[in-house]
């Protein structure tokens, strides 16, 4: 008993199926790639020895459109080759063209959905806008977004509002303040993550093209987002945009609770007083609630004294050297690209061809910058240096020193002794 099997692979959808998809064991496998030249050589061979079985995964892989179809089921039912679709059960197997033809129905749908996806994946390869509306800031132009002048403005002063302070509700208000531009938490975020301001293009198979139209933030700034966001995501929620810079770092030892800050006034008088307070002590009586400024004093103090000692003792990779291969490894994919026209002109490469490889590769340089961007500093202990100065923390407003702090501290524990206490410092290294 002979069995062959035929797979036809879109390079502008797919990539080629390997031999091991087919259930059973086959004495052939024809496999194309874009054009139709296997089933054609399949028809030939099956003339002169026609197998007992043809397995295929789909039915409109035989052709383009429905008639081609028809046409090559007519040609296979001709031979006595009997038909097995990979993938159905036994009843829903088709033979006959008589059972076929009730297929046909799905398979110009089928076919319709994937002339849709091809011009989609056409204007990826070019590098061209997906569908649907231009995200705020931008405008469509004929083959790129273009800068909205009159929106641009406000969605830079959102990000920059973030890489100041931090706070992602806080930038959403501020937006909503200073350019009456309303928009949810969730559609900030997007917004912080999005490609497009970035100068990229990501389409829905979630890959990305880099340097596709004017970006509204730099590269730098792009790392340093993505950096805050890792950053808050270990934080309580809406700690983030509090407005004391400890909130949601102090921890208590002697009940595992974590510490909220409290503001009590006096009667009649504008002074008031910060105290930081467990939100769940189960402990009776409970653990009493400490002066804010005077954890905030010793944790400044603390800081200044361990974390150069902190820093001194971690075992740093050779990011100049990792960073170096990285930009090497760029550098080599966009002079492939730059050669790729030349390639077309001397008929060694066509059109279509070196548009796929051009994609393939500045896919490939998006990740590559991705992986960049997302390097540590290289001079961490020179940071460590500059911040140690007990002057640099007191000179900075509560929204600025909650921004330092959360770069290097993890976690504040309260260690309670009788009647005194003391603090014990977790960095995030």
């Amino acid at each position: 008993m002979k069995i062959i099997a035929y797979s036809y692979s879109d390079p502008l959808l797919e990539i080629a199926p390997p031999a091991s998809i087919w259930e059973r064991e086959v004495d052939r496998i024809y496999q194309d790639l874009g054009g139709r030249e296997q089933l054609q050589q399949l028809l030939k061979d099956c003339q002169s020895e026609p197998p007992e079985y043809l397995l295929i995964q789909r039915v409109e892989e035989l052709g383009d459109t429905v008639q081609q179809v028809c046409d090559r089921l007519s040609q296979i039912e001709a031979l006595g080759i009997q038909l097995i679709i990979e993938g159905k059960t036994a009843n829903s197997q088709v033979s006959t063209i008589t059972d076929l033809l009730k297929l046909l129905n799905e398979i110009q749908q089928s076919q319709h959905s994937r002339s849709i996806r091809k011009g989609h994946a056409r204007n990826r390869i070019k590098a061209l806008p997906p569908p649907g509306k231009a995200p705020y800031g931008y405008r469509r132009g004929k083959d790129r977004y273009t800068v909205d002048r009159s929106a641009a403005p406000a969605v830079k002063d959102f990000f920059e509002h973030f890489l100041l302070y931090g706070s992602l509700r806080g930038s959403v208000r501020y937006l909503a303040k200073k350019y009456g531009k309303k928009i949810s938490v969730s559609t900030g975020r997007r917004w912080l993550t999005n490609p497009v301001y970035r100068g990229d293009l990501e389409y829905q198979n979630d890959q990305v093209i880099s340097n596709t139209h004017i970006p509204i933030i730099s590269r730098e700034e792009a790392a340093q987002i993505d950096r805050l966001l890792r950053r808050n995501q270990r934080l309580p929620p809406r700690t983030a945009s509090a407005p004391r810079s400890l909130a949601g770092l102090v921890v208590c030892k002697e009940c595992d609770s974590s510490m909220t800050v409290a503001k009590v006034t006096s009667h009649r008088k504008d002074q008031e007083y910060l105290y930081l307070r467990p939100i769940s002590c189960p402990q009776k009586p409970k653990c009493k609630a400490l002066s804010y400024e005077k954890i905030l004093s010793q944790t400044i103090e603390v800081i200044c004294r361990d974390l150069p000692l902190a820093v001194a003792e971690l075992t740093m990779p050779d990011m100049e050297g990792i960073k170096g291969g990285i930009v090497s490894e760029i550098a080599a994919k966009q002079e492939i690209i730059d050669r790729l026209p030349i390639l077309t002109e001397e008929g060694i490469l066509d059109v279509e061809t070196a548009e796929l490889r051009s994609y393939k590769l500045r896919t490939e340089i998006s990740e590559l910058q991705s992986k960049l961007a997302q390097l540590p500093p290289v001079n961490l202990r020179s940071i460590a240096q500059a911040v140690s100065l007990p002057q640099f923390w007191l000179d900075l407003s509560e929204s600025e020193r909650r921004f330092y702090f959360r770069e290097f501290i993890s976690q504040i524990e309260i260690l309670r002794q009788d009647t005194s206490w003391q603090i014990q410092m977790v960095f995030i290294f």
